[in-house]
């Protein structure tokens, strides 16, 4: 909590946190439980994408290694959940009465939306083909996240931060089995497929980084919500993911330089 005559914007601005619902303002909670939404969303819609590709498999260690990435997927968006619940969200209704499996046709146009709204980042919105496709979208998608996680790491309500530092490593694991996914796939007959993933889930995955021209990044900097431009992770991103991609023998689209 700010010190006493501290205004709590001023207390923010300065790297200050806090601890408890009942500290912030009601312009902090709303942007708060935005992001928190947006997480929750997108883990839960996440989940159940690859709830549906587990059978999918080539093996039984594939099958494994792909149900426990649901499961911490959703425990994830539980823990978060619980903090949005502190808030006042009714959690039960809100992780069971929704459609996380919907999705848009497959060919649908790069930024489409869906009838039914929700907080999910806009890549959830495209299904997975089959296996080789949902490995290659838990790759660039996982490495996405590995982007954005210490962003929120960062965040200055803390109960988030602690819950954002304890998972992470966790969503950097579902990366690396990713990558070991297409290794093992690369080696036999698969590279066309893979490649034509590749080229599909990029642009969508970028847009995981919202809008690079967002009047409201000043205002979430300022509540200590916001670190770096999106601009800066999707750039950082875009190097990652590239080195990964050609480090397993396909072409990345530098859509940056498109």
């Amino acid at each position: 909590m700010p010190e006493e005559n501290m205004k709590l914007e001023d207390y923010l601005a300065q790297g200050g946190v806090l601890t408890s619902p009942g500290n912030v303002t009601p312009r902090y909670r709303a942007e708060l439980m935005r992001m928190m939404a947006s997480f929750v969303d997108s883990e839960l819609a996440g989940a159940a994408g690859f709830a549906d590709i587990i059978n999918q498999g080539p093996g039984v260690k594939e099958r494994i290694a792909a149900a426990r990435i649901v499961l911490e997927k959703t425990d994830h968006a539980d823990q978060i959940l619980k903090l949005m619940g502190e808030f006042g969200a009714n959690t039960d209704r809100y992780a069971t009465h929704h459609p996380w499996t919907d999705r848009l046709d497959r060919d649908a146009a790069v930024g489409a939306e869906r009838t039914t709204t929700d907080m999910r980042l806009a890549v959830f919105n495209y299904p997975l083909k089959d296996w080789s496709d949902a490995v290659v979208m838990n790759l660039l998608m996982g490495l996405a996240v590995g982007v954005q996680m210490p962003e929120y790491a960062m965040i200055s309500y803390q109960p988030m931060a602690e819950v954002i530092r304890r998972i992470a490593p966790v969503e950097a694991h579902h990366t690396e089995l990713a990558a070991e996914g297409i290794a093992k796939l690369m080696a036999g007959d698969n590279a066309e497929a893979l490649q034509d993933s590749v080229d599909y889930w990029t642009p969508r995955v970028a847009l995981s980084f919202g809008n690079e021209k967002s009047s409201r990044f000043v205002a979430l900097r300022s509540m200590g919500l916001r670190h770096h431009k999106n601009s800066e992770l999707r750039t950082r991103w875009n190097a990652e993911a590239k080195s990964a991609v050609t480090g397993l023998g396909l072409v990345f689209p530098d859509i940056l330089q498109a």
